[in-house]
C-alpha cells in the first residue's frame, strides 16, 4: 500500500476522531449523559456499532465507549525506516472513521443539522425491506457510492445514466472544491430518489456514512447475522452486498479515511485522479484501489473491479431502458401525452391464441399516433393487446404475463406506467417524445420483453394498439369479460386442490438460510409471488428459485405438515430449519427473510394477534415499531409468535388457521384496514363474524396494550373468548 495514501488515510481518520470527540463533548455538556441519541426508523440504534461491536447506542453515555474503541484503532503516521507495505493500520484506521462518522450524523440529527438540504439523511430500515424484492430478484445488479463531483454537469449526468442502465442503486453526495454530484444532478434536472435509483445522502463526506451503514444492516436485516457478530458481517457484506465507491475530484485526507472505511467491507473504490492504487486482493474481491481517468470507460470499471455480473436489457427504442427508470415520474409540466387515468378511457390485455394467428413481433396501430395529436390536447384514448403464442404458454400465466405490461413499460425511460387491465395510467414526457419515441415502440418493448423472460414458454409475440374512441369502447368489453373468468378460476383454487406446492429460494442471495413455501392459499410473504407465479417461474426456468415439491402425506391437518415440505425445507434451509407449520405463527412458523410486507406478532394480554404494515412508522400495542419488530424476525429465523407476511395472506382461509385465523387479529393499522377493507368484511363474514372488523383495533384507538384490551372488552372481541394463545 503507498505510504502517501496510508498517510491521507491515517491523517483524515485521526481529524474525524477529533471532530466526533469534540461534538461529543459539547452535546454531553449542553444536554447531559442521559439524552436520548439515534437515527429515524431503525431497530439497530447506530448500526455500525451495533453490528460490529454488539453495542445498543441510546444515550450520549453510550457513546463514550464506542468512541473509546474508535481511539484505540488510530495508529500513529508511519515513519520512512519502519514503513512495511502492509494494510493493518490503514485498515484500522478506516473503522475508526467508520465509527467516528456515525457518531457525528447521529449527533448532528440530535442538533437537527440532519438531513441536509435535498438529501435524504439516515436511510430507514423500511426502505430496506421495502426493496428486498428488487435486491434478491435481480432488478437491482448493485451498488455505487458516489463521493465528489464531476469535471462537468455533462459527465455526471453520462456516469449517473450508464449506472442506472446497468440497473445499479446510485448513492450521491460528499463534495470536490466545494461542489456536489447533487447539485450537477439538481441543476440537469435530474430526478431523485429511491424510484429512479439515485438516493442523494448528504453534500459532505462524513455523510457518506449513510450509506455503508444501510449494507451494514443488509447482513442483520437479510444475513440472520446477529449484533456483535463482526467478522460474519464484513464477510456477508464482501460476499454478498456488491457495492463499490466512486471518488470524483480531489481525494482529500477525509475521502482517503471514509474510503478506507469502505474497502474494510469489501468495496472497492475507484477515483478519477491519477492516485497510487492498491491491487491486493482478499479484504476486497479483485483489487481494493484503482485509477480510471478516462470517463467513458470509469462505470464499466467499477463493474468490474467489484465482478458484478449486469444483465442489460437490450431493447431497440430511442431511449434508455433499464429497471432503474421503473420509479419515474412524468409531471404535468414535462408530459406531452397521456393516456387513462382521469384523462382518457386506455386498457391493456394479453391473450393466448393458437400458435398459426399469431405473427411474431408483427406490430400494429389501429389509429392516430401520438405525433398526430390535435393541437392543444394531451391525452388520448388507448387500448394494449398483445397476443401471444406457445407450446408451454397456459391460460392461468395470461395475467401473470399482463402484470409485466406494467413493469416492462416503465422501464423506458421517460415513460411513467401506473395500474393495470382496465385502470392503467400512461404518460409519455416531451423529452422521450422529442428523442423520437412513438407507440410503435411500446409494442418492441413487450415483444423483446416478453421473449426475453418468458421465452420458455412464449413462441410468439404480436401487438395491437388502438386509439380511436370507437375501437376502445369496443374492445375493452371482451378484456372484462376476460379479467372476471380469470378471476373467478383463480378463487376456486385451494391447498387442498393442488397437489404441489412451490418453494421460492429467491431471497437466499440475501438470506441464506431462508425459504419461503408458497401455495394457493398462501402467496411469498414480500407479496410479490402467488402460486401461479411460482409455477410460471418454474416453467420459464426449472433449475431456477421456485421448486415443485410434491406434498405427499401430510403429518399435521391442523398446523399444515407434510413430510416432504420439512425434508425440503431441511435440505434448503443448510439444515438449519427442521420443520414448518403453514397454517401457525407459534408452532413452528415458517422463517422470514426481511422483505416482508407486514409482520404478524402475539399480545398475549389481549389473546390475540396484531399486524403492522412496512408504511406504518408509528408505536402498536405490542410495544414496539414495525422496525423494531422486524430487526429480530428477519435473516431466515423462525420466531414462534412473530411472522413476515404479505399482506393478501390476512385474508386467506389459512391466514393462521390453527389458531383461529382472522379471529384472532386484534389490531392493526387504519392504512391496511381501509387497504383491505373490501376483502376483509367479506372474509368475516364466511366466518360467521360480519362484525368483526369494527371490533379490530387501530392506532386512532390503541397504542398500548392496556389501551387495546379495554376496548376489545367493550366491544366484546371474540379472541377474549377463544383459546389462551399461551
Amino acid at each position: 500500500m503507498s505510504k502517501v495514501i496510508a498517510e491521507l488515510v491515517i491523517r483524515g481518520s485521526q481529524d474525524i476522531f477529533k471532530q466526533a470527540s469534540d461534538f461529543l463533548d459539547k452535546a454531553i455538556k449542553e444536554k447531559g449523559p442521559a439524552q436520548k441519541i439515534g437515527f429515524p426508523e431503525t431497530a439497530f440504534y447506530l448500526p455500525a456499532a451495533n453490528a460490529l461491536l454488539g453495542a445498543k447506542v441510546e444515550t450520549l453515555k453510550d457513546v463514550l465507549p464506542i468512541l473509546e474503541h474508535a481511539k484505540s484503532l488510530l495508529p500513529d503516521i508511519p515513519s520512512e525506516k519502519v514503513w512495511l507495505p502492509y494494510l493493518g493500520d490503514a485498515l484500522n484506521a478506516g473503522m475508526s472513521t467508520l465509527f467516528c462518522e456515525e457518531i457525528i450524523v447521529a449527533l448532528r440529527y440530535l442538533y437537527g443539522q440532519e438531513p441536509q438540504k435535498d438529501c435524504n439523511g439516515f436511510f430507514t430500515d423500511n426502505i430496506l425491506r421495502s426493496l428486498g424484492i428488487q435486491l434478491v430478484d435481480g432488478r437491482m445488479s448493485g451498488f455505487a457510492a458516489i463521493l465528489g463531483a464531476a469535471p462537468d454537469n455533462k459527465t455526471a449526468v453520462e456516469i449517473i445514466r450508464q449506472l442506472q442502465e446497468r440497473n445499479i442503486l446510485i448513492f450521491v453526495g460528499s463534495q470536490s472544491e466545494g461542489r456536489s454530484i447533487i447539485d450537477q444532478l439538481l441543476e440537469e434536472n435530474i430526478q431523485m430518489g429511491w424510484d429512479n435509483y439515485i438516493v442523494p445522502y448528504g453534500r459532505d463526506t462524513i455523510s457518506a456514512v449513510y450509506a455503508l451503514n444501510w449494507a451494514i444492516r443488509a447482513a442483520l436485516t437479510f444475513g440472520g447475522v446477529k449484533p456483535g457478530e463482526a467478522q460474519k458481517c464484513l464477510m456477508y457484506m464482501k460476499e454478498r452486498v456488491l457495492a463499490f465507491a466512486l471518488a470524483l475530484g480531489k481525494v482529500d485526507e477525509i475521502k482517503c479515511a471514509t474510503a478506507a472505511a469502505a474497502i474494510n467491507m469489501g468495496f472497492p473504490v475507484i477515483a478519477d485522479t491519477d492516485i497510487p492504487e492498491i491491487k491486493a486482493s482478499g479484504i476486497t474481491t479483485y483489487e481494493a484501489l484503482v485509477k480510471e481517468l478516462n470517463y467513458k470507460n470509469i462505470v464499466p470499471r467499477c463493474i468490474e473491479v467489484r465482478g458484478i455480473k449486469v444483465k442489460v436489457s437490450s431493447v431497440p427504442i430511442p431511449v434508455a431502458y433499464a429497471a432503474a427508470f421503473e420509479g419515474e415520474r412524468v409531471r404535468r409540466e414535462q408530459l406531452y401525452v397521456e393516456f387513462g387515468g382521469k384523462a382518457s378511457a386506455a386498457f391493456e390485455y394479453l391473450t393466448t391464441l393458437e400458435s398459426n394467428a399469431v405473427e411474431d413481433g408483427k406490430f400494429e396501430l389501429i389509429g392516430p399516433d401520438i405525433d398526430q395529436l390535435e393541437k392543444g390536447k394531451r391525452s388520448m384514448p388507448l387500448a394494449i393487446i398483445a397476443e401471444v403464442a406457445g407450446r408451454k404458454m397456459q391460460k392461468d400465466f395470461e395475467p401473470i404475463l399482463e402484470r409485466q405490461i406494467h413493469r416492462f413499460v416503465n422501464y423506458a425511460m421517460g415513460i411513467m406506467h401506473v395500474g393495470q387491465r382496465d385502470m392503467n395510467w400512461i404518460r409519455i414526457s416531451n423529452d422521450t417524445f422529442n428523442k423520437g419515441f412513438r407507440l410503435k415502440h411500446l409494442g418492441v418493448i413487450l415483444h423483446a420483453m416478453l421473449h426475453q423472460e418468458y421465452s420458455a414458454i412464449v413462441d410468439k409475440v404480436q401487438v395491437k394498439l388502438y386509439t380511436r374512441q370507437e375501437d376502445v369502447d369496443k374492445m375493452v368489453a371482451t378484456a372484462q369479460k376476460a379479467y372476471g373468468e380469470r378471476d373467478e378460476r383463480l378463487s376456486g383454487m385451494n391447498d387442498e386442490s393442488v397437489d404441489t406446492f412451490y418453494s421460492c429460494l429467491l431471497c437466499q442471495s440475501f438470506a441464506p438460510n431462508h425459504v419461503c413455501i408458497v401455495t394457493p392459499e398462501r402467496l411469498g410473504l414480500c407479496g410479490a409471488y402467488s402460486w401461479l407465479d411460482a409455477k410460471a417461474s418454474y416453467e420459464i426456468t426449472p433449475t431456477g428459485p421456485n421448486q415443485p415439491i410434491i406434498k405427499g402425506g401430510i403429518t399435521d391437518d391442523r398446523l399444515g405438515q407434510w413430510k416432504n415440505i420439512n425434508e425440503f425445507i431441511y435440505n434448503k434451509s443448510n439444515k438449519t430449519v427442521e420443520k414448518v407449520s403453514m397454517y401457525s405463527l407459534m408452532d413452528a412458523p415458517q422463517s422470514s427473510c426481511g422483505c416482508f410486507e407486514c409482520i404478524a406478532a402475539v399480545i398475549p394480554e389481549a389473546n390475540g394477534v396484531m399486524i403492522v404494515h412496512r408504511d406504518h412508522s408509528g408505536m402498536t400495542p405490542s410495544g414496539m415499531t414495525f422496525t423494531t419488530l422486524a430487526g429480530s424476525v428477519g435473516g431466515g429465523v423462525q420466531t414462534p409468535g412473530f411472522l413476515g407476511i404479505g399482506k393478501l395472506y390476512i385474508v386467506s382461509r389459512k391466514f393462521i388457521s390453527a389458531e383461529g385465523g382472522l379471529k384472532r387479529v386484534v389490531w392493526m393499522p387504519k392504512e391496511l384496514k381501509d387497504i383491505l377493507a373490501d376483502k376483509l368484511k367479506k372474509r368475516a363474514e364466511e366466518l360467521g363474524e360480519s362484525g368483526l372488523i369494527d371490533k379490530i383495533a387501530d392506532e386512532t384507538i390503541a397504542t398500548t396494550a392496556e389501551e387495546l384490551v379495554s376496548f376489545l372488552a367493550k366491544v366484546n372481541h371474540p379472541a377474549l373468548t377463544m383459546e389462551p394463545l399461551i
